[in-house]
């Protein structure tokens, strides 16, 4: 079995310090490194072989297969790849609880709706020997648009929600992704068929390629943390949100202590530049409550942020792949407990176009 990984790439990133709101120059590109199939054991490449047929089956409408581990989709984010496709990282969770064996396969196939979408094989597998001498007649493999698995290590300490987060790269268009989640036979100490779960989603990815104004998924972190250095392609697969220097850790989660602080991060995308290939935005984050069987009304707002030549660093130029964000970190403690609507203005000055991004989120009491 031949396991040919898509190379995952994210345009260049000037990262943001959210607490300072500082653009640095620093541009890096993020890629998926491929799978060395030599380090494959038969028993993983017997696992893969076995899940492909799980999800030919799943996919071709054949019968349902148990959730054994509870597997559900948390959430996903869409942002700009490059070659014209964008960058979607998701999140899973499952019961960990639930998993028997060290470690289990994690296998992604993501499926185009639309038929014109292009799609290349990304998982080969081996001919039967029967088949060899009819190689000529065999049909071509499936294409998909995506496919991806490994080997994940699982701690049953980890409980029934822990949490998995992988990527794909796809061009603007409407999927079927599939994950599954398998324990590996060869450890199974009873006759009893390994645990397996198969998850269906559906997403819609956006094009960001278009000249129009546009951003990013706004993405809620519980925490964003600077790195020493750029992560290596093994631990990128498995940290799809480290971006650069900074790696974020999202939050599905939209309910906050007052003691905690909301903390968001956005890329802006296709900002019209002046002759210094710079652009000319400003950022406002407006704060409404939301009381219940009322009318939302204006509760505080912060800072504008304004992103053009005399705050950016000297060295940044949107030509080179630089990419503008914004980000804001702000305590809850001054938020009385309720429900909360994020109103993120952005406003291009130079195209005098302008956009909303909504975030609604919760404040708890303590």
């Amino acid at each position: 079995m031949v396991v040919k990984r898509r190379g995952i790439a994210l345009a260049a990133l000037s990262i943001l310090s959210t607490s300072a709101a500082l653009l640095l120059a620093c541009s890096v590109a993020l890629v998926a490194q491929k799978k060395d199939d030599k380090k494959q054991t038969d028993g993983q490449k017997k696992e893969i072989s076995d899940i492909v047929k799980i999800v030919d089956g799943a996919a071709g409408g054949g019968p349902s297969v148990t959730n054994d581990f509870g597997l559900a989709w948390a959430h996903e984010d869409y942002l700009k790849a490059t070659a014209n496709k964008e960058y979607i990282p998701f999140t899973v969770t499952f019961d960990a609880s639930k998993v028997t064996s060290p470690n289990v396969a994690l296998y992604w196939r993501v499926v185009a709706k639309d038929a014109a979408a292009a799609p290349t094989a990304t998982l080969t597998l081996p001919s039967k020997k029967d088949d060899k001498k009819d190689d000529k007649k065999a049909p071509p493999p499936p294409k998909y648009a995506y496919e991806d698995v490994n080997f994940v290590p699982v701690n049953a300490s980890q409980g029934a929600n822990a949490r998995l987060s992988r990527a794909f790269t796809v061009t603007a268009g409407t999927y079927d992704v599939y994950v599954v989640m398998k324990e590996p036979a060869s450890l199974q100490k009873s006759a009893a068929a390994p645990k397996v779960s198969v998850l269906k989603q559906t997403v819609t990815v956006p094009d960001f390629w278009s000249q129009e104004l546009t951003t990013s998924s706004v993405i809620v972190a519980s925490r964003i943390e600077p790195l020493a250095a750029p992560l290596s392609a093994n631990e990128q697969l498995e940290r799809p949100y480290a971006l650069g220097m900074m790696e974020i850790v999202p939050t599905t989660e939209m309910k906050f202590s007052t003691k905690g602080e909301l903390s968001v991060f956005m890329l802006i995308y296709n900002p019209k530049v002046d002759a210094m290939n710079k652009p000319d935005v400003t950022v406002e984050y407006n704060f409404y409550q939301k009381p219940a069987g009322a009318q939302e009304k204006f509760f505080n707002k912060t800072s504008p942020q304004p992103l053009n030549a005399t705050t950016l660093p000297p060295q940044f130029d949107m030509s080179l792949g630089h990419q503008l964000q914004t980000g804001q970190a702000v305590p809850l403690a001054s938020f009385p407990a309720g429900d909360y609507r994020l109103e993120i203005k952005v406003t291009d000055k130079l195209s005098t176009k302008s956009l909303t991004r909504d975030v609604n989120f919760t404040v708890t009491a303590g």
